[in-house]
């Protein structure tokens, strides 16, 4: 076997910054150790804008993200520039013909709230519940290029694959496994078994959750702080109020606006290298958008430069691909190509040859709780009017959109996707792109070109030509299947802190990372 190593992507342009308000961006993976050890620890305030849904690391829901890096760690991590580096794993191994990957793990770690020793056997567990379609949530897409594994001693995986896999995807499922103690894997939704720097020390619904600091966690001199408490507001505008009285120490997950507005009166604003990109999501399987005229006007309809000003005060970039710009798959000229284009859409409008009357028979469902996408959709709503499309907005709030969303019981709806800066199929991670057990397009899958777009990606290691052409092909697919239109990335995870905070760590998803966080005074 031979080692590779990952060469740094290129962060080709991170998310734009307003030119009135530039905001500081930190970068590096971590403080240094001695820098660390000049914080101050205590009991850390931070204010959040929706409850967690469950301690399951494989529910990669944004809600979540302030939860998974703090309790768990991953086999693998990336640096913020793209390079993986190790974790809970200490070095791995691809084989020549990229049909396999052996994984040294740590052998000094334990699991925070058991104590009990951290071994292959759990990685193993994990992996069981990642590969069934009724456990493994959002990682179990991530798992169809997985043939089987071994663990020939507590320290040693070896995870075999169904052919051979390109190196990114192979280090991309390294750092989405994030290990799930065995004892706990039917649980985990209940009660957090993570090795992270912190542990569950309470949680009422609704309204808090509270960790501690883990007196026994592997990384030495972390974490700093004592304990997190993370307080639920009901809107952006309270949880903003709470930083500037003093009565929280960071705002996660804000909107951009208001970290515009902070950042100008001396707080940080801390913006990470893992966007979200907004996605107008269509259910293809109800009319009218069972019309692919239909639906790829759509393309056209979408005001993307007007929605990133007024949605997220310009804090993004446009886009008309699912995918960021740091993407090996980003393509600029889709931009311009599918840009904001009334005529263009009336055109295939009427090749659509529906009636005024079924092109306006839908409704717009609408997330009540996030202010962007109600200014996203009230934005398109407007548009529609002016091509003769009137639109109700079907406004839910909390549970009763996301059971909506997840079910697929919609027409259509803004909803972002994640893992769009790394290997190009993560994106299939996301509920409308996945190709198999998908809640809105269901199986099988109505898009048979865009099935194989996929696997062929994940099917092309290699050479550099080739690989571009698979990429180049999926973006056609997307373009043509139009059941899913992007508009913009944003911020996900927006860090909005007291300027007596420090030892900052960005993450590749923009989850928060507390462990090297401390007080300056």
């Amino acid at each position: 076997m031979k080692k590779r190593l990952i060469r740094p992507l290129r962060l080709l342009g991170a998310a734009l910054l307003t030119a009135a308000m530039p905001l500081a961006i930190t970068t590096g993976l971590a403080p240094t150790a001695a820098f660390a050890q000049e914080l101050k620890g205590g009991p850390l305030r931070v204010a959040i804008l929706a409850d967690m849904t469950n301690f399951d690391p494989q529910q990669f829901s944004t809600v979540n993200f302030f939860l998974i890096k703090n309790l768990y760690d991953s086999l693998v991590e990336y640096t913020p520039e793209g390079e993986a580096i190790p974790s809970l794993a200490t070095e791995w191994a691809i084989a020549d013909d990229s049909t396999s990957v052996t994984v040294k793990l740590r052998d000094d770690v334990t699991f925070g709230a058991s104590g009990n020793a951290f071994t292959s056997a759990d990685v193993a567990a994990t992996l069981v519940k990642a590969a069934d379609p009724a456990r493994g949530k959002n990682v179990y897409a991530t798992m169809g290029i997985v043939k089987d594994w071994e663990t020939p001693d507590a320290h040693t995986l070896k995870i075999n694959f169904n052919a051979p896999v390109p190196e990114r995807q192979i280090l991309d499922l390294l750092q989405f496994m994030i290990p799930i103690e065995a004892a706990g894997i039917d649980t985990v939704e209940d009660v957090p078994a993570g090795t992270g720097p912190y542990i569950l020390d309470s949680r009422t619904v609704g309204q808090s959750v509270v960790l501690k600091r883990n007196p026994n966690y592997w990384r030495s001199g972390e974490p700093t702080l004592d304990t997190l408490e993370f307080t639920i507001f009901s809107d952006d505008a309270s949880a903003s109020a709470a930083l500037e009285s003093g009565a929280a120490d960071i705002v996660y997950n804000g909107t951009a606006r208001s970290a515009v507005r902070l950042e100008a009166a001396g707080y940080q604003v801390l913006r990470g290298p893992g966007p979200l990109t907004q996605v107008f999501r269509i259910n293809a399987t109800k009319e009218p958008f069972t019309n692919q005229k239909f639906r790829q006007a759509f393309n056209y309809l979408m005001d993307r430069e007007g929605m990133l000003k007024i949605g997220y005060a310009g804090l993004g970039e446009p886009v008309a691909l699912p995918w960021a710009p740091a993407s090996p798959a980003f393509d600029a000229s889709y931009t311009d190509t599918y840009a904001f284009d009334i005529e263009k859409a009336k055109a295939l409008l009427a090749e659509s040859g529906l009636t005024p009357e079924q092109q306006s028979d839908w409704k717009l469902l609408t997330y009540g709780t996030d202010q962007p996408a109600v200014a996203i959709s009230q934005i398109l709503q407007s548009t529609l009017t002016e091509v003769g499309i009137n639109v109700e907005l079907d406004i839910r709030q909390g549970s009763e959109y996301v059971d909506a969303q997840l079910a697929g019981d919609f027409h259509t709806t803004f909803g972002a996707v994640g893992n769009i800066q790394k290997f190009p199929t993560r994106v299939a991670t996301n509920s409308i792109y996945r190709i198999a057990n998908n809640p809105v397009l269901k199986d099988p899958h109505p898009f048979s070109d865009y099935v194989e777009a996929i696997k062929r990606i994940e099917s092309t290691p290699g050479p550099a030509d080739a690989v571009k052409a698979a990429y180049d092909n999926l973006n056609e697919v997307l373009v043509e299947a139009s059941f899913a239109i992007p508009t913009n990335t944003f911020d996900v995870g927006l860090i909005v802190a007291s300027p007596k905070l420090d030892g900052f760590t960005l993450d590749m998803d923009n989850l928060l990372v507390a462990r090297t966080l401390g007080f300056t005074e």
